[in-house]
């Protein structure tokens, strides 16, 4: 038997009056899902906890299996070991965003977030970018390391945790009253603002119409992570296929392979057909029994509200992701069962996370049922099926019980 999480991260959301009352997830085009659908157990999860802030690291924590209240301890602090980055029990590690504020004529508190990933920005761009805030603000106390895309890391020795504003949280507001309460990260963010507005390179990216990565934003702040073992506490081979740092610190954590996909980026013009080729590589070649295959897309078009990009992600996911995993599995003979889920909702309406609950459903090649049902955020509440600790999910996929 093998095991497969099919993750769209933020892709569920809330009815918008210009997809006729539905959400892009019940107004996309998704033949693979609703196939499935027709199949496969269905409900709700909470995958976030009503107490804690509903980012993907708490979530995927949650689908992965792991009680996020025992077992969380910072977003970046994952995505630290992502980078290799091997912290001491010391230090604090935060998300170091590469931004586009406004520029307006008015000081630093004053400028407006108006892109939380410059415009997507590529790895290599910010690597040049990086270089530039290292020369100028790191020290032996505050280390910065390369990332991904827009998504990069500085570690304090001997830091203080604090609550901190995501930049995808603010988007067209002024920053001042979301700026770090400590006085050096603050004065960190307001000089890399003066080191990155007129860098050669952002200069050549608006001449091309590009988003400036004009300012460094810090969040996510996190201690060294404690993940036991996904294989002892299973007893399932596992691997993640994912783009984001995130998630691949959760694999290392969990102590998971890590399988890397050449032109997965994390944005909507990723490498779905990779992804899925790796998948199927990993569970029928490879000896893995588990992969979680995670694409990005749909919660990044998500923050920057666009709804038909948002549609076109779930699309992209359902014709050139899941369902070339889907015939390969089904042309091999092996049994199989899939989740197919998001992490949280990234509604267009607010361009941020919510912790609402998300819409699962479970396939299992072996049982042939006919719910006739389509899979969206509706007829998965219909179902009357709730599963209120989302870390349970995963004990229903290895059917440790039943979730009937």
């Amino acid at each position: 038997m093998k095991y497969i999480v099919m993750l769209g991260d933020g892709m569920a959301d809330r009815p918008i009056e210009a997809l006729g009352g539905k959400t892009p997830l019940e107004y996309a085009d998704t033949p693979c899902m609703d196939r499935l659908a027709e199949k496969s157990e269905m409900g709700m999860v909470r995958t976030v906890p009503g107490d804690m802030s509903p980012g993907s690291d708490v979530a995927n924590l949650s689908v992965l299996g792991y009680d996020p209240q025992v077992y969380y301890t910072g977003r970046s602090s994952l995505e630290a070991l992502s980078n290799g980055v091997d912290m001491k029990d010391t230090d604090v590690a935060f998300r170091c965003n590469f931004v586009t504020l406004s520029e307006d004529d008015v000081p630093y508190t004053e400028q407006r977030m108006l892109d939380h990933s410059s415009g997507e920005i590529s790895t290599q761009d910010c690597a040049v970018l990086l270089e530039a805030i290292r020369a100028e603000m790191e020290t032996e106390v505050y280390k910065f390391y390369v990332g991904t895309s827009y998504r990069h890391l500085m570690i304090w020795d001997r830091g203080e945790v604090m609550g901190l504003v995501p930049p995808h949280d603010i988007i067209g507001k002024p920053i001042g009253s979301s700026l770090p309460s400590d006085a050096v990260l603050r004065d960190m963010m307001s000089r890399s603002f003066e080191i990155l507005k007129d860098h050669p390179l952002n200069l050549e990216r608006k001449a091309k119409g590009l988003n400036p990565a004009n300012s460094i934003w810090f969040w996510g702040a996190g201690t060294r992570p404690t993940l036991s073992s996904f294989y002892e506490k299973n007893g399932k081979k596992a691997a993640m296929i994912s783009a984001v740092d995130l998630l691949k610190g959760l694999a290392v954590g969990a102590g998971m392979d890590n399988i890397i996909v050449e032109g997965a980026n994390g944005g909507l013009h990723t490498n779905y057909e990779g992804k899925a080729a790796a998948a199927v590589k990993a569970l029928l070649e490879d000896g893995e029994d588990f992969v979680y295959i995670h694409l990005e897309a749909p919660d990044e078009m998500g923050h920057q509200g666009s709804v038909e990009r948002k549609v076109q992600s779930i699309e992209n996911l359902d014709k050139r992701l899941l369902a070339p995993v889907v015939e390969a599995m089904d042309a091999s003979g092996e049994d199989y069962r899939l989740v197919v889920l998001p992490d949280h909702p990234t509604p267009i309406c607010t361009q941020t996370h919510s912790s609402d609950p998300v819409p699962f459903m479970i396939f299992d090649s072996r049982r042939d049922i006919h719910s006739g049902r389509h899979y969206n955020e509706k007829e998965a509440g219909q179902t009357g099926l709730y599963i209120e600790n989302g870390y349970t999910l995963m004990d229903h996929l290895f059917e440790k019980y039943s979730s009937k």
